[in-house]
């Protein structure tokens, strides 16, 4: 495989890692402004523990996927296949 293809495909999957790591960081953020301030959502949904399961969802699925794009990214940037398969 050509040199030139390697280092396209190295940087396409770290663009797309930290593509991965922003939306779970935003997720998480949304996340902890729900959990901390709930008077902004109560129009949108009527029952609070609905609200607040949500919240702690978005939290947990918004700090995952961050990690994920963080081990990605470090996993693309030195070619680390464990790193990547993770």
């Amino acid at each position: 495989v050509p040199m030139g293809v390697l280092s396209c495909m190295k940087y396409l999957m770290f663009i797309f890692n930290v593509l991965v790591f922003a939306g779970g960081t935003c997720l998480a953020g949304v996340g902890i402004w729900v959990a901390v301030d709930p008077a902004g959502f109560q129009d949108i949904v009527a029952t609070k523990a609905v609200l607040s399961a949500g919240a702690y969802l978005l939290l947990a699925v918004g700090i995952a996927l961050a990690l994920l794009g963080f081990l990605g990214c470090c996993g693309a940037l030195r070619r680390s296949r464990p790193l990547l398969l993770v």
